[in-house]
């Protein structure tokens, strides 16, 4: 892919998976709560996957999916350290939406899901799309 389509792509990605997740987390729009819950947490992952995509543009999409899961899994264990300063973070509403308040395992595995998700769309359409592109440049 060309380096300047990059360039917007993956922002924008990642502009509109943060826009996404803050809406079916925050905005009422009448969602189950399970969708809430989970579509919020999955979308957050993602959003992780676009951010190394961008910082490293040219890994494979496989690499940057267990790279991603492995940030994302990590962050969700650290819920279950509970100094008082990550609590008073954790209370605010950056600290719910960056960090989360409560461990689950079920989060664990929307990220993964969420995460496969986002790497099979980039590998097959997004980066296949550019290179596309440049073949007929």
């Amino acid at each position: 892919m060309k380096a300047p389509t990059q360039r917007l792509i993956y922002p924008g990605a990642a502009l509109a998976t943060v826009a996404a997740g803050l809406s079916v987390r925050f905005a009422p729009l009448g969602l189950p709560w399970v969708v809430m819950k989970y579509g919020g947490s999955a979308l957050w992952a993602v959003m992780i996957y676009w951010m190394l995509r961008l910082v490293w543009p040219r890994s494979g999409a496989v690499l940057l999916a267990l790279v991603a899961g492995a940030i994302a899994t990590l962050v969700e264990f650290t819920r279950l350290y509970h100094p008082a300063w990550l609590d008073a973070f954790r209370a605010s509403l950056a600290g719910a939406v960056l960090l989360g308040r409560y461990f689950s395992v079920r989060n664990i595995a929307a990220y993964w899901l969420a995460i496969a998700a986002g790497a099979l769309l980039d590998a097959c359409v997004i980066r296949r799309a550019g290179n596309r592109a440049l073949l007929e440049s």
